[in-house]
Order: C-alpha cells, then structure tokens, then sequence
C-alpha cells in the first residue's frame, strides 16, 4: 500500500534532503504553504537559508520531469507531489486560516481519500502533532539518526563484572585482554571484582590490543587541572591521547566538559607543540530574548557570546600561574596576537580546511547534523576536534535532544576507533550549581 507522507516546512528547513529519506513506492508530500514559508527563508544567511536555497534547487530540477501537481518520480523509487490546502476541509475549531492550519488541510484531505493508515503527517513541531492527532490524523517526528532517545545515548562507559584475578592481572600486566562483542572501541571499562564490590579497576579499551589499558594520567595536573571524579578522569584521558581524534563530552551544566577541553587544548598546543593552534568555537543563539544588532567592529559585536569562553581561559591561566606552570603568554590576547589560540563563532568555518589544530566546539547540542558534518570535513591532518554539550540544554528551535547533531556523532561514530565518548554526570562547579541543575 502507498504511503503518503506530508511533510512541514520546518522538517526541509532540518534536513533539505528529507523528501528522499521515505522508501521506495512511497509519495511525499509538500503542501504549497510550505512552499511559500520555505521561500521566505531563502535570503537568511545562517543553515535555514542554505537549506531552504537547496530544497528550491531540488524542487526546480524536479519539474522537469513532469507536473508536480501529478507528482514526479524520485531517485530512491518514491514520487513527490505539492498538494494544495482546500477551504474548509478541516474542522470548524481551527477557524483560523494560519498556515500550519493550511498545511494541516493537506495531510486531512489526503486521510479523507486514501484512509487514516495510508496517511502520515511529519513534523518537528510538538503542538501542531497535538492538532494533527485531534483531528485523526497520524502524525510522527522527523529523526533521521535512527530513533534513538537522549535516555538510551551512548554513554562511552560500561561496567563489567569480573574475578579478583582478573582485577590483580590488570594492575600487573597494565592490561586485561578482552573478547566482550558488546564492547566499543575506546569505551571505557569499570572492572568490578565479583565477589568484592569494592575491589575495582578503571580502563579503556584498546580496539587495537584488544585489551582493557589504563587510563593516561598527568601528576602535574592539566594547567592546574585535576579530576575530581571518574568521568573526568575518563574526558581526560581521551582528551589527551592523540590516537583519539574526535572526542565528544556531553553532561549537565557545571561538570567541567569545556573546561577540560580547554585545558587539554592549551597543554597540547602551547605546552606539548602538539597543535598548530587551538581553535574554540561555539554556534550563536541568545538565552532568553535577544538583544537586537550589537555595535562595533566584528570582534566587539562577538565578544558577548565568546565571553564564557575567555571566563575559562582566564581561569586556568590564573591557575597555571599558581602552580607555577606558567606559558610564555601572559594573557588570552597575547596568545591570539601570537596566532596560538583562534576564538571565533561558527559562522565562518563552512568552506575552510583546518589542518594541525585542536578544534573545541562548544554547545555543539544547539548544531544540526548536517552542520555537524559541515565542521567535521573540515578536519584536516593532525586535526583533534571535541565536541561539548548537553543534550537536555537546546537553545536551537529546529532541534531537539534526540536529534541534534552531538548526538548524531556519538551514534554513528561509536563503533569507530578514532572516536572517543564520555558521558559526565556529577556536576563540579560548586555546591549551588549542582543543586540547581538537580532541582530547578
């Protein structure tokens, strides 16, 4: 039976190549309102305005092979048809003639001709699926990363219960073979004893060994840095190994996943000379409502949103300075007049190569996958790129905590040996911000 999916503008303006994510023999449909909301977006110079431009090509190209009132044929074996909004068609409570009301026409006309099973109604907007089930219609989610719920994230830890001898071989031999097929590359492995709950040991594994190592540990600490519980140790651990070339943090607010970043980023670049340079970046959306066209140059218009990134930077200078670990550079603006250190929005990087750089993107949650995968081709050799978030903490309207594109990239690069995963749970910056992130 054909199945006819009708899909909301904000569904293209998430994903451009969505018409194409439906199967073979099915038909999509885009209801002309849809058109028209797309068409508006089509000048804004941000991801909605570059999706919105693709989708217009794709539907223009489309025409040639035929009316799209018909529908026309799509390469992966479905059809695509525009669909009109009829007057009247829908109930008299939605008396309104907005446009989500239009578009919600489409989808119940077709349920009308074709039956409520043959019909589906996509969507990203949670209150528009609440009309669409009042009106009968079946309505469902856009998720193009296979489904899977912010709950069920892959966390990068697992706990195994093993022997006592099992523990002693690990401490000897600095590594513990193991043939578990459920077992991720660079996960890391608490080793439980099973007959004495307090008898442990902590790892990573090594997909290359095939064995659980220890974790890389810095007695100095990372400019002032130490771990303060075991996932830290963990987003150290990977943050410092340079096999490990993608590395995503995600936790709640306060449990140090950009802080750490930066930390391991200046011990790598300024300290080790292992980067060229190290490169932050962080997309732009304001908490609460935004203030408007800030003015000045392009640095003082950017400063706002990177100022919580200088907030860190100054701190852990001030604490290198106090364990005497000190950098030749003095302060943030010598080591980005020094060229060691970059600090700029996302906006920029479509386009460019970044070889030779460890590349820390902060609130990476807020990013679509597509813009994710934007910034990961851009990696270039000797490039380390970690990704920080938290995927409860969405300031992005077209995503949410499933869908983002962090935790796109920690499914489907868990299975990769050049990635890395670290799930942080205990929030370190004080008493008070635990408390508020747990009660509030």
């Amino acid at each position: 039976m054909t199945k006819f999916f009708v899909l909301d503008t904000n569904v293209i303006l998430y994903d451009p190549q969505a018409i194409l994510k439906f199967g073979k023999g099915n038909e999509v449909v885009i209801p002309i309102t849809v058109i028209e909301e797309v068409d508006r977006f089509k000048k804004d110079q941000n991801e909605n305005g570059r999706n919105a431009r693709h989708f217009s090509r794709m539907i223009d190209e489309l025409r040639n092979d035929g009316h799209l009132a018909e529908g026309v044929n799509l390469s992966n074996g479905g059809r695509l048809s525009v669909g009109l909004s009829q007057a009247n068609a829908i109930s008299q409570d939605l008396f309104e003639n907005t446009a989500d009301h239009r578009i919600l026409s489409v989808a119940y006309t077709l349920m009308r001709e074709h039956g409520s099973e043959a019909v589906h109604f996509v969507t990203k907007d949670i209150n528009l699926r609440i009309k669409a089930d009042a009106l009968g219609i079946p309505s469902e989610d856009y998720d193009s990363s296979g489904g899977i719920t912010v709950d069920e994230l892959y966390s990068g830890i697992g706990i195994f219960e093993v022997s006592a001898a099992d523990i002693t071989t690990f401490y000897a031999d600095k590594k513990l073979h193991m043939e578990d097929p459920s077992v991720f590359p660079n996960q890391f492995i608490i080793l439980r004893d099973q007959a004495n709950a307090s008898h442990s040991a902590i790892g990573r594994f090594d997909v290359r060994q095939g064995a659980v190592v220890p974790l890389i540990r810095n007695t100095e600490g990372v400019w002032g840095l130490h771990p303060k519980n075991v996932e830290q140790s963990f987003a150290l651990d990977l943050l410092l190994n340079d096999d490990i070339q993608l590395v995503s943090l995600v936790g709640k607010a306060g449990t140090g996943k950009t802080l750490m970043a930066l930390a391991a980023g200046l011990h790598k670049t300024l300290d080790e000379g292992r980067y060229q340079k190290l490169l932050v970046s962080r997309p732009i959306f304001p908490l609460g409502k935004d203030v408007g066209y800030l003015p000045g140059d392009i640095e003082q218009k950017l400063n706002p949103w990177m100022q919580p990134i200088f907030d860190n930077i100054e701190f852990l200078m001030g604490g290198a300075e106090r364990s005497h670990r000190r950098s030749a550079a003095r302060s943030v603006q010598e080591l980005i007049s020094q060229g060691m250190l970059n600090i700029e929005p996302l906006t920029y990087i479509r386009g460019r190569s970044i070889p030779n750089q460890f590349l820390i993107v902060d609130e990476a949650q807020n990013l679509t996958p597509h813009e994710i995968k934007t910034i990961l081709t851009r990696a270039g050799d000797n490039t380390k790129i970690v990704l920080t978030g938290d995927p409860y903490q969405i300031d992005n309207p077209y995503v949410d905590s499933a869908s983002n594109g962090l935790a796109h990239v920690i499914e489907r690069f868990k299975g990769e040996d050049i990635n890395g995963t670290v799930n942080l749970v205990k929030g370190e910056r004080s008493p008070l911000a635990e408390l508020a992130s747990n009660l509030l």
